[in-house]
Protein backbone atom coordinates (compact mmCIF):
# COMPACT_ATOMS: atom_id res chain seq x y z
CA UNK A 1 0.00 0.00 0.00
CA UNK A 2 1.31 3.45 -0.94
CA UNK A 3 0.25 6.21 1.48
CA UNK A 4 1.03 9.89 1.08
CA UNK A 5 1.59 12.80 3.47
CA UNK A 6 1.19 16.05 1.56
CA UNK A 7 3.39 19.05 2.32
CA UNK A 8 2.86 22.76 1.96
CA UNK A 9 5.67 25.29 2.26
CA UNK A 10 4.57 25.81 5.88
CA UNK A 11 4.77 22.08 6.58
CA UNK A 12 8.31 21.92 5.25
CA UNK A 13 9.25 24.94 7.35
CA UNK A 14 7.93 23.14 10.45
CA UNK A 15 9.70 19.86 9.76
CA UNK A 16 12.18 19.14 12.54
CA UNK A 17 14.25 16.39 14.17
CA UNK A 18 13.99 15.08 17.71
CA UNK A 19 15.68 12.37 19.76
CA UNK A 20 12.97 10.61 21.80
CA UNK A 21 13.75 8.30 24.73
CA UNK A 22 10.22 6.85 24.56
CA UNK A 23 10.60 5.77 20.94
CA UNK A 24 13.69 3.87 22.04
CA UNK A 25 11.71 2.34 24.91
CA UNK A 26 8.91 0.93 22.76
CA UNK A 27 11.08 -0.19 19.86
CA UNK A 28 13.68 -1.80 22.10
CA UNK A 29 11.03 -3.57 24.19
CA UNK A 30 9.54 -5.04 21.03
CA UNK A 31 12.93 -6.49 20.17
CA UNK A 32 13.86 -7.84 23.59
CA UNK A 33 10.39 -9.29 24.20
CA UNK A 34 9.62 -10.71 20.79
CA UNK A 35 12.82 -10.87 18.72
CA UNK A 36 15.69 -11.31 21.22
CA UNK A 37 17.94 -13.07 18.70
CA UNK A 38 17.49 -10.38 16.06
CA UNK A 39 20.69 -8.95 14.61
CA UNK A 40 22.26 -6.53 15.25
CA UNK A 41 20.76 -6.29 18.76
CA UNK A 42 21.12 -9.92 19.82
CA UNK A 43 24.03 -9.34 22.17
CA UNK A 44 22.25 -6.46 23.91
CA UNK A 45 19.01 -8.47 24.22
CA UNK A 46 20.88 -11.44 25.69
CA UNK A 47 22.28 -9.20 28.43
CA UNK A 48 19.01 -7.40 29.14
CA UNK A 49 16.32 -10.07 28.91
CA UNK A 50 17.26 -11.97 32.12
CA UNK A 51 17.08 -8.69 34.05
CA UNK A 52 13.59 -7.99 32.70
CA UNK A 53 12.37 -11.49 33.55
CA UNK A 54 13.65 -11.18 37.12
CA UNK A 55 11.84 -7.86 37.45
CA UNK A 56 8.63 -9.28 35.96
CA UNK A 57 8.69 -6.90 33.02
CA UNK A 58 8.12 -9.73 30.56
CA UNK A 59 4.50 -9.85 31.80
CA UNK A 60 3.78 -6.26 32.81
CA UNK A 61 2.14 -3.23 31.20
CA UNK A 62 4.73 -2.93 28.42
CA UNK A 63 4.10 -6.56 27.51
CA UNK A 64 0.41 -5.72 27.13
CA UNK A 65 0.94 -2.48 25.21
CA UNK A 66 3.78 -3.47 22.86
CA UNK A 67 2.74 -6.35 20.60
CA UNK A 68 5.18 -8.28 18.43
CA UNK A 69 4.12 -6.32 15.36
CA UNK A 70 1.60 -3.79 14.17
CA UNK A 71 0.12 -0.86 16.04
CA UNK A 72 1.83 0.82 19.00
CA UNK A 73 -0.30 2.86 21.42
CA UNK A 74 0.10 6.51 20.45
CA UNK A 75 0.01 7.80 24.04
CA UNK A 76 3.36 6.06 24.62
CA UNK A 77 5.01 8.46 22.15
CA UNK A 78 3.95 11.99 23.09
CA UNK A 79 5.08 14.83 20.85
CA UNK A 80 8.57 15.98 21.95
CA UNK A 81 8.56 19.62 23.00
CA UNK A 82 12.14 20.12 21.79
CA UNK A 83 14.91 18.32 19.93
CA UNK A 84 16.24 16.42 22.97
CA UNK A 85 13.44 15.75 25.48
CA UNK A 86 14.28 13.89 28.67
CA UNK A 87 12.65 10.63 29.65
CA UNK A 88 11.16 12.40 32.67
CA UNK A 89 9.43 14.96 30.44
CA UNK A 90 7.98 12.26 28.20
CA UNK A 91 6.79 10.24 31.19
CA UNK A 92 5.04 13.34 32.57
CA UNK A 93 3.21 13.63 29.24
CA UNK A 94 2.19 9.96 29.46
CA UNK A 95 0.84 10.44 32.99
CA UNK A 96 -1.24 13.39 31.69
CA UNK A 97 -2.61 11.58 28.63
CA UNK A 98 -6.31 12.22 28.04
CA UNK A 99 -8.56 9.31 28.98
CA UNK A 100 -10.42 9.45 25.65
CA UNK A 101 -7.13 9.29 23.73
CA UNK A 102 -5.98 6.28 25.74
CA UNK A 103 -9.27 4.48 25.06
CA UNK A 104 -8.96 5.26 21.33
CA UNK A 105 -5.51 3.65 21.40
CA UNK A 106 -6.90 0.58 23.14
CA UNK A 107 -9.60 0.32 20.47
CA UNK A 108 -6.88 0.38 17.81
CA UNK A 109 -4.90 -2.32 19.62
CA UNK A 110 -7.98 -4.52 19.74
CA UNK A 111 -8.66 -4.00 16.04
CA UNK A 112 -5.07 -5.07 15.44
CA UNK A 113 -5.68 -8.32 17.30
CA UNK A 114 -4.62 -7.55 20.88
CA UNK A 115 -6.64 -9.32 23.60
CA UNK A 116 -4.60 -8.51 26.70
CA UNK A 117 -6.89 -8.85 29.78
CA UNK A 118 -5.06 -6.26 31.88
CA UNK A 119 -5.82 -3.53 29.34
CA UNK A 120 -9.40 -3.64 30.63
CA UNK A 121 -8.12 -2.00 33.82
CA UNK A 122 -6.50 0.76 31.79
CA UNK A 123 -9.71 1.35 29.84
CA UNK A 124 -11.81 1.58 33.01
CA UNK A 125 -9.57 4.04 34.86
CA UNK A 126 -6.72 5.56 32.79
CA UNK A 127 -5.98 8.19 35.44
CA UNK A 128 -5.16 5.53 38.02
CA UNK A 129 -3.24 3.19 35.74
CA UNK A 130 -1.10 5.61 33.69
CA UNK A 131 1.20 6.46 36.66
CA UNK A 132 1.79 2.73 37.15
CA UNK A 133 2.71 2.37 33.48
CA UNK A 134 5.11 5.32 33.76
CA UNK A 135 6.72 3.77 36.84
CA UNK A 136 7.20 0.48 34.99
CA UNK A 137 8.78 2.31 32.07
CA UNK A 138 11.24 3.95 34.47
CA UNK A 139 12.19 0.51 35.77
CA UNK A 140 12.61 -0.79 32.23
CA UNK A 141 14.78 2.20 31.38
CA UNK A 142 17.10 1.61 34.32
CA UNK A 143 17.51 -2.08 33.47
CA UNK A 144 17.57 -2.06 29.69
CA UNK A 145 18.63 1.33 28.35
CA UNK A 146 20.29 3.54 30.97
CA UNK A 147 23.54 1.50 31.05
CA UNK A 148 23.83 1.86 27.27
CA UNK A 149 22.28 5.28 26.75
CA UNK A 150 25.54 7.16 26.20
CA UNK A 151 26.44 5.10 23.14
CA UNK A 152 22.84 5.04 21.86
CA UNK A 153 22.53 8.80 22.30
CA UNK A 154 25.76 9.37 20.38
CA UNK A 155 24.39 7.55 17.34
CA UNK A 156 21.05 9.36 17.50
CA UNK A 157 22.60 12.81 17.90
CA UNK A 158 25.12 12.13 15.14
CA UNK A 159 22.25 11.21 12.82
CA UNK A 160 20.40 14.43 13.62
CA UNK A 161 23.56 16.48 13.11
CA UNK A 162 24.30 14.79 9.77
CA UNK A 163 20.80 15.22 8.40
CA UNK A 164 20.56 18.82 9.60
CA UNK A 165 23.71 19.53 7.59
CA UNK A 166 22.14 17.77 4.60
CA UNK A 167 19.04 19.95 4.90
CA UNK A 168 21.23 23.07 4.97
CA UNK A 169 23.30 21.94 1.98
CA UNK A 170 20.73 20.14 -0.18
CA UNK A 171 17.25 20.94 1.15
CA UNK A 172 14.56 18.97 2.97
CA UNK A 173 13.35 17.05 -0.07
CA UNK A 174 16.62 15.18 -0.49
CA UNK A 175 16.82 14.30 3.21
CA UNK A 176 13.24 13.01 3.25
CA UNK A 177 13.89 10.79 0.25
CA UNK A 178 16.98 9.25 1.88
CA UNK A 179 15.48 8.28 5.25
CA UNK A 180 14.57 4.69 4.38
CA UNK A 181 14.01 2.45 1.38
CA UNK A 182 10.22 2.54 1.98
CA UNK A 183 10.08 6.35 2.20
CA UNK A 184 9.93 8.39 -0.99
CA UNK A 185 9.57 12.12 -1.68
CA UNK A 186 7.38 12.68 -4.71
CA UNK A 187 6.35 16.15 -5.88
CA UNK A 188 5.40 17.63 -2.51
CA UNK A 189 4.25 14.35 -0.96
CA UNK A 190 6.04 11.99 1.39
CA UNK A 191 5.07 8.46 0.40
CA UNK A 192 5.37 5.41 2.63
CA UNK A 193 5.54 2.41 0.36
CA UNK A 194 4.10 -0.98 1.36
CA UNK A 195 2.68 0.15 4.69
CA UNK A 196 -0.36 -1.44 6.29
CA UNK A 197 -1.87 1.90 7.33
CA UNK A 198 -2.22 5.29 5.70
CA UNK A 199 -0.47 8.44 6.88
CA UNK A 200 -2.25 11.51 5.58
CA UNK A 201 -2.41 15.17 6.52
CA UNK A 202 -6.08 14.71 7.54
CA UNK A 203 -4.96 12.50 10.44
CA UNK A 204 -2.41 14.91 11.89
CA UNK A 205 -1.39 18.52 12.32
CA UNK A 206 1.10 20.58 10.35
CA UNK A 207 4.81 19.92 9.94
CA UNK A 208 6.63 16.64 10.53
CA UNK A 209 8.75 15.22 13.35
CA UNK A 210 11.63 13.03 12.19
CA UNK A 211 12.92 10.76 14.95
CA UNK A 212 16.04 8.60 14.47
CA UNK A 213 15.99 5.29 16.31
CA UNK A 214 18.60 2.65 17.03
CA UNK A 215 15.94 -0.04 17.47
CA UNK A 216 13.39 0.77 14.72
CA UNK A 217 15.21 -1.21 12.00
CA UNK A 218 14.18 -2.73 9.64
CA UNK A 219 11.02 -0.62 9.55
CA UNK A 220 9.85 2.94 9.82
CA UNK A 221 7.14 3.62 12.39
CA UNK A 222 4.62 6.44 12.49
CA UNK A 223 2.39 8.31 14.88
CA UNK A 224 -0.45 10.38 13.48
CA UNK A 225 -2.74 12.07 16.02
CA UNK A 226 -4.52 15.33 15.24
CA UNK A 227 -3.63 18.14 16.00
CA UNK A 228 -0.06 17.01 16.75
CA UNK A 229 2.49 16.95 13.93
CA UNK A 230 2.94 13.46 12.47
CA UNK A 231 5.97 11.55 13.71
CA UNK A 232 8.15 9.26 11.65
CA UNK A 233 10.69 7.10 13.48
CA UNK A 234 13.37 5.74 11.16
CA UNK A 235 16.58 3.69 11.57
CA UNK A 236 19.43 5.99 12.51
CA UNK A 237 22.63 6.01 10.48
CA UNK A 238 25.17 3.69 12.06
CA UNK A 239 22.65 1.96 14.34
CA UNK A 240 24.37 -1.37 13.69
CA UNK A 241 27.64 -0.11 15.16
CA UNK A 242 26.22 0.65 18.62
CA UNK A 243 27.11 -2.74 20.05
CA UNK A 244 30.36 -3.25 18.16
CA UNK A 245 33.45 -3.14 20.36
CA UNK A 246 36.01 -0.55 19.36
CA UNK A 247 38.76 -2.18 17.31
CA UNK A 248 41.90 -1.79 19.41
CA UNK A 249 44.21 -2.74 16.54
CA UNK A 250 42.81 -0.01 14.30
CA UNK A 251 43.05 2.62 17.06
CA UNK A 252 46.62 1.59 17.86
CA UNK A 253 47.58 1.77 14.18
CA UNK A 254 46.15 5.28 13.83
CA UNK A 255 47.82 6.37 17.09
CA UNK A 256 51.19 5.24 15.75
CA UNK A 257 50.82 7.80 12.96
CA UNK A 258 48.80 10.63 14.53
CA UNK A 259 49.79 10.26 18.17
CA UNK A 260 47.66 9.21 21.13
CA UNK A 261 46.10 12.61 21.83
CA UNK A 262 44.84 13.22 18.30
CA UNK A 263 43.58 9.65 17.99
CA UNK A 264 41.72 10.02 21.28
CA UNK A 265 40.03 13.16 19.97
CA UNK A 266 38.97 11.32 16.82
CA UNK A 267 37.49 8.44 18.79
CA UNK A 268 35.50 10.89 20.95
CA UNK A 269 34.01 12.52 17.85
CA UNK A 270 31.44 9.79 17.28
CA UNK A 271 29.15 12.69 18.20
CA UNK A 272 30.04 16.26 17.16
CA UNK A 273 31.46 18.22 20.10
CA UNK A 274 32.95 21.58 20.97
CA UNK A 275 36.51 22.24 22.10
CA UNK A 276 35.35 22.62 25.71
CA UNK A 277 33.42 19.35 25.62
CA UNK A 278 36.35 17.47 24.15
CA UNK A 279 38.72 18.92 26.74
CA UNK A 280 36.49 17.60 29.51
CA UNK A 281 36.05 14.19 27.92
CA UNK A 282 39.73 13.69 27.16
CA UNK A 283 41.33 15.31 30.21
CA UNK A 284 43.23 17.83 28.08
CA UNK A 285 43.47 21.61 28.14
CA UNK A 286 41.18 23.55 25.82
CA UNK A 287 44.24 25.17 24.21
CA UNK A 288 45.81 21.77 23.55
CA UNK A 289 42.58 20.41 22.08
CA UNK A 290 42.29 23.46 19.84
CA UNK A 291 45.81 22.96 18.46
CA UNK A 292 45.16 19.29 17.73
CA UNK A 293 41.83 20.07 16.05
CA UNK A 294 43.47 22.60 13.74
CA UNK A 295 45.97 19.95 12.65
CA UNK A 296 43.23 17.34 12.18
CA UNK A 297 41.12 19.79 10.21
CA UNK A 298 44.04 20.69 7.94
CA UNK A 299 44.53 16.96 7.31
CA UNK A 300 40.87 16.51 6.30
CA UNK A 301 40.01 14.36 9.34
CA UNK A 302 37.57 16.73 11.06
CA UNK A 303 35.25 19.49 9.95
CA UNK A 304 34.00 22.51 11.90
CA UNK A 305 30.41 23.75 11.98
CA UNK A 306 28.98 26.74 13.83
CA UNK A 307 26.05 25.99 16.15
CA UNK A 308 24.82 29.15 17.86
CA UNK A 309 27.78 30.57 19.80
CA UNK A 310 29.74 27.33 19.66
CA UNK A 311 31.77 25.59 16.99
CA UNK A 312 31.13 21.86 16.77
CA UNK A 313 33.75 19.53 15.34
CA UNK A 314 32.78 16.37 13.49
CA UNK A 315 34.78 13.44 12.23
CA UNK A 316 34.94 13.07 8.45
CA UNK A 317 34.31 9.90 6.45
CA UNK A 318 38.07 9.57 5.96
CA UNK A 319 38.60 9.48 9.73
CA UNK A 320 35.74 6.97 10.11
CA UNK A 321 37.50 4.67 7.69
CA UNK A 322 40.74 4.96 9.60
CA UNK A 323 39.10 4.00 12.90
CA UNK A 324 36.73 1.40 11.48
CA UNK A 325 38.51 -0.19 8.49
Amino acid sequence: MDAGLSFSAADLAQTRFAVSPMWEVVTSYRIVAHRPDSAPHGRWAAQVRPRLVRAGLDRGWLAALVPAQGYLADFLNPTPAGPFPTLAAELDAIRRARADDVRDDLDALERDGSREPRLRMLREDPGAVLPRIADEIETYWELALAPYWARIQKVLEADVFHRARQVAEHGSARVLSELHETVRWDDGTLRLVRRHCALTRDQAGSGLLLIPSVFAWPSVLTRSVHPDPPQLAYPARGFGSVWEPRTADAVDAVAAVLGRSRTLLLTELDTPASTTQLAGQCGMSAAGVSQHLIALRNAGLVTAHRSGRSVLYARTAVADQLLHP
